[in-house]
């Protein structure tokens, strides 16, 4: 079976890329839950987040923007000191931020989100052509970051989107590169 070359080191990667990697997903506490987790994996590798990503749901209350957004000092320091995920500082305090952001807006997130999707996109024939940023990427990161949201720059916004299947970057060759 031809998969995204990305995908074919570890089983972990490779059950990610056939069953979530660039499908569709929609509402809010799976798209939030998806934005916190590209952020956390910011100068990691998308495996360490992956093997983590249960221990992040339980943390954080299983990306309940509700439940997250009232997290105070005393869940800081919970999560600070929890060995199960990544403990960065300003991660942690992006994600209760962004979770706080979430209630903020006057448009639900599963809408604000996929309207930076492309009318068009063409899948590329090789990881190569993979862009990091695209034009839609920095307008979801500027828009973002209006409303409140952090550690969304336009490469992490751009890797939300490619998860989240707002893009469609799976290489031609690559079995999923066809409709379900």
């Amino acid at each position: 079976m031809n998969r995204c070359g990305w995908a074919t080191s570890t089983p972990d990667y490779m059950a990610y890329h056939d069953e979530e990697w660039g499908r569709p997903l929609h509402g809010v506490r799976n798209l939030f839950e998806r934005m916190s987790l590209e952020a956390f994996q910011s100068g990691l590798s998308w495996l360490t987040i992956l093997r983590k990503r249960e221990n992040f749901r339980a943390a954080f209350a299983d990306f309940d923007p509700e439940k997250v957004a009232a997290f105070g000092e005393a869940d800081r320091a919970r999560l600070m000191a929890d060995v199960g995920i990544v403990r960065n500082g300003m991660k942690v305090d992006a994600t209760i931020a962004n979770a706080r952001a979430v209630l903020e807006l006057d448009t639900p997130l599963d809408e604000l989100l996929w309207s930076f999707a492309p009318e068009t996109h063409v899948r590329p024939a090789t990881l190569a052509e993979v862009p990091a940023i695209t034009p839609e990427s920095r307008a979801m990161a500027k828009e973002l970051k209006r409303r409140g949201f952090r550690f969304v720059g336009p490469t992490t916004s751009y890797a939300l989107m490619q998860a989240a299947g707002l893009v469609d970057d799976h290489v031609t060759t690559c079995f999923r590169s066809t409709p379900d």
